[in-house]
């Protein structure tokens, strides 16, 4: 018995399987300890038709008790397991043990077929051609053969057979015949040849019976019904008046053709008389007229041999005999080779005998047959069945970097990063429901091949670099597991901190975002509001009356007063005036707070602003990215899993990664674009403002807002000390003495107080 070692991969414990010895021992462990109990059937990169055959019950997942099952079936094939430690496709016959002596007959045969070289082993692909080539050959081992397969004076039978019973298909997908449907067409053939026989004592009208019969029954519920009114009329012959027209309904429908045809419609097809006779001079002549007068005369009179009347008990007689001719055929069209009736004679037993003898030379061959389904099984246990355990039970490739994991799909190229893992994903909106509640940075990418075959999408786990830098409609490349390069195009992302950094500066992302939002929308107020100012003025100059002479020096006051407020560019001037004023008050505000700081305390300021910030951020990133779990972005896919699969920094750095520069590479740190322009610069004449006019408006912006905030900063200035006391008084005479005065006056102090 081999022993069992447990190791640790990202904080998980999995048990250790080397080789089929050990997984054979491995597979007793309690389900508990396996890393996954359950996984579908899509999304793995391995054989599909492993996944098919060890897919017992057919459900489309794989379960604990299925690979269970797989393991010990291929532990009895082998008697020395090197070429399941090896994963080799490459079947050594020595390997097999004697339980296995089915399947080592079969490899000898495929050998033999093949006129193979080496007798002693025989690979995947051996199998799968032999199996491909007795298949054409339409040898299924199912005892269903093919027309094309039999000899040509077979192949119309068959395909009659075929056309008169439900299709039968072989394991080849083509339709054919096999011993059962040939017995079951000598027993149908039977019972028509018996059926036949009975045909004279139905017919009693001779060759025109079912003619006859049809015909009976076209006019039966026509007479069946008169002759129950004829009953009525006995039993109670007041009814006959009953079953005539009332004058005022035929009073009503004259001048109306159609409900004059509906009133005759409802009258019976004679008077009824209460002997229960039909008199067909009585005929009323209604829609039923001509149908009953040719049924007289081609049916009732040659039948009953009376052509004046017909009783009761005489169409009771014909009624039962058209039910026994009509009964007999309908009998003959449920007979499956009713059609073939014609054909019958022809049909000989030998031909017969030849069906069934090439199904039973067909059916003789599915032992052989079964052996060869049962040595791909054994060849892809073999080659797989090792990988796979170490890809459910226990999952050491995900933690591993020179391992590829089946899970796995391919590599993303996409922003200037690697990312080398990603899983197949056919639910995008259950599996982000469930990534959504993880802590890790998720891309959903729609992989687009590119040679016609139909995409699919995969989920990547982002681990560094920034999420913001991440954005639906972004486009990379992908490479699957072979090596084959495909467009790349993200779809959505769960967006999460991927490193420390991002988390602690998270929090002055979103409040530069929400500043450039209020700017951005302060902005676009402002211009909305000097579009309208302009317009305001503009409508006041077209709209002012014609210009007055000067008024007096008396009247300018009231002139002044009638004037429009904020109107025409005056009003301009005066609203930028106030908005620079407001700027400067704002200005001298934030220098009055800060001239009483010195350069420590504006350190100290900043350096707690960002500890208050960053710490609580850093600390709750740190968290997360402690708990990002992998089996998530599994689960989200249909696996089972019984533990996590915890995302730890040194797997982090292998999930996304940005490779560096060649090792023989060397960095020119000249800018080639900006010697390019340069040059082009040099070639081209210059455009707009020149650069003295750039520096004359420079100066004068400056020189306004320095003119706005004069006071408060020539007051900063002195009480700083920075300008003398004579200058001081002199710019700013109604002021208070600067800051060294008044420190050598305290006696002032308290007198200013109040």
């Amino acid at each position: 018995m081999a022993s069992l070692i447990y190791r640790r991969y990202g904080g998980s414990l999995q048990v250790d399987i080397p080789s089929f010895d050990v997984l054979v021992e491995a597979i007793r462990i309690p389900e508990t300890q396996w890393i996954a109990t359950a996984c579908p059937l899509e999304g793995l990169s391995c054989d599909p038709r492993l996944l098919t055959l060890m897919d017992a019950d057919g459900n489309g997942r794989i379960r604990v008790a299925e690979v269970r099952t797989a393991v010990d079936w291929a532990a009895k094939q082998l008697k020395d397991r090197r070429g399941a430690d090896a994963s080799s496709d490459v079947l050594e016959l020595n390997a097999l043990s004697e339980e296995a002596r089915p399947l080592r007959g079969a490899a000898e045969m495929i050998l033999r077929t093949l006129k193979a070289t080496d007798a002693g082993r025989i690979s995947l692909a051996q199998v799968r051609e032999s199996e491909k080539a007795l298949r054409e050959t339409g040898q299924n081992g199912d005892g269903i053969v093919a027309p094309e397969h039999l000899p040509e004076h077979l192949r119309p039978l068959a395909q009659e057979l075929m056309a008169s019973f439900p299709a039968l298909t072989n394991r080849a997908g083509k339709a054919g015949v096999d011993a059962a449907l040939v017995a079951r067409f000598r027993e149908e053939r039977a019972k028509l040849r018996e059926h036949r026989e009975k045909q004279g004592a139905a017919f009693v009208w001779g060759d025109i019976s079912l003619e006859t019969a049809k015909r009976v029954r076209d006019v039966a519920p026509l007479l069946d019904a008169y002759f129950v009114q004829c009953r009525l009329v006995a039993a109670q012959p007041e009814a006959a008046a009953s079953l005539r027209l009332r004058a005022e309904r035929v009073e009503g429908a004259l001048g109306d053709v159609a409900a004059l045809g509906k009133a005759a419609g409802d009258l019976p097809i004679a008077p009824p008389d209460a002997s229960g006779v039909l008199e067909w001079s009585r005929l009323l002549r209604g829609p039923a007229y001509e149908v009953l007068e040719a049924f007289r005369t081609d049916v009732a009179a040659p039948m009953t041999g009376d052509s004046q009347r017909l009783s009761d008990s005489a169409w009771r007689g014909l009624v039962a005999k058209a039910d026994g001719v009509l009964a007999w055929q309908a009998q003959l069209e449920a007979n499956p080779v009713r059609k073939l009736m014609d054909t019958l004679p022809s049909v000989s037993d030998a031909d017969l005998d030849a069906l069934e003898a090439a199904s039973a030379a067909d059916l003789a061959l599915k032992p052989t047959l079964d052996a060869v389904n049962e040595l791909e099984r054994l060849v892809l246990y073999q080659r797989w069945l090792l990988l796979f355990a170490n890809n459910f039970i226990s999952m050491p490739n995900l933690y591993m970097p020179k391992r590829l994991a089946l899970v796995e799909k391919g590599t993303l190229i996409l922003g200037g990063r690697k990312y080398t893992l990603s899983v197949l994903v056919t639910n995008r909106a259950a599996h982000s429901a469930l990534t959504s509640l993880g802590t890790t940075c998720i891309l959903y990418v729609q992989v687009a091949p590119k040679d016609g075959t139909p995409g699919y999408e995969v989920a990547v786990p982002v681990t560094s670099g920034r999420s913001t830098e991440l954005a639906v409609g972004k486009r990379g490349v992908f490479y699957d597991v072979d090596g084959v390069e495909s467009d790349a195009i993200v779809t959505q992302v769960v967006r999460q901190p991927v490193s420390l950094w991002e988390s602690m500066t998270m929090p002055f992302a979103r409040i530069g975002e929400f500043i450039t939002s209020k700017v951005e929308g302060l902005a676009s107020a402002g211009e909305k509001t000097f579009d309208s100012t302009l317009e305001q003025g503009y409508t006041h100059a077209t709209n002012a009356p014609p210009v007055a002479p000067p008024p007096a020096a008396g009247a300018a006051p009231a002139a002044a007063a009638a004037a429009p407020p904020g109107g025409g560019l005056a009003g301009i001037v005066a609203a930028g005036g106030l908005a620079a004023a407001a700027l400067g008050s704002s200005f001298a505000f934030i220098m009055t707070q800060v001239k009483s700081l010195t350069l420590v305390d504006l350190i100290s300021a900043a350096t707690l602003i960002a500890i208050v910030v960053m710490a609580p951020a850093g600390l709750l990133g740190w968290l997360k990215l402690r708990r990002r779990n992998l089996a998530l972005l599994l689960e989200g896919s249909g696996w089972a899993l019984n533990d996590r699969l915890m995302l730890t920094p040194e797997l982090s750095s292998l999930v996304t990664r940005r490779p560096k520069l060649p090792s023989n590479a060397r960095v020119d740190r000249l800018d080639m674009v900006r010697s390019a322009l340069v040059r082009q610069q040099e070639d081209d004449e210059a455009e707009g403002a020149s650069g003295w006019t750039k520096l004359a408006i420079t100066l004068a912006v400056i020189f306004v807002l320095l003119w706005q905030v004069r006071i408060p900063l020539l007051t900063w200035f002195c009480h700083a000390g920075w300008l003398s006391q004579d200058t001081c008084l002199a710019v700013l005479p109604s002021q208070a003495e600067p800051a060294p005065a008044a420190a050598a006056a305290p006696a002032a102090a308290p007198a200013k107080a109040p």
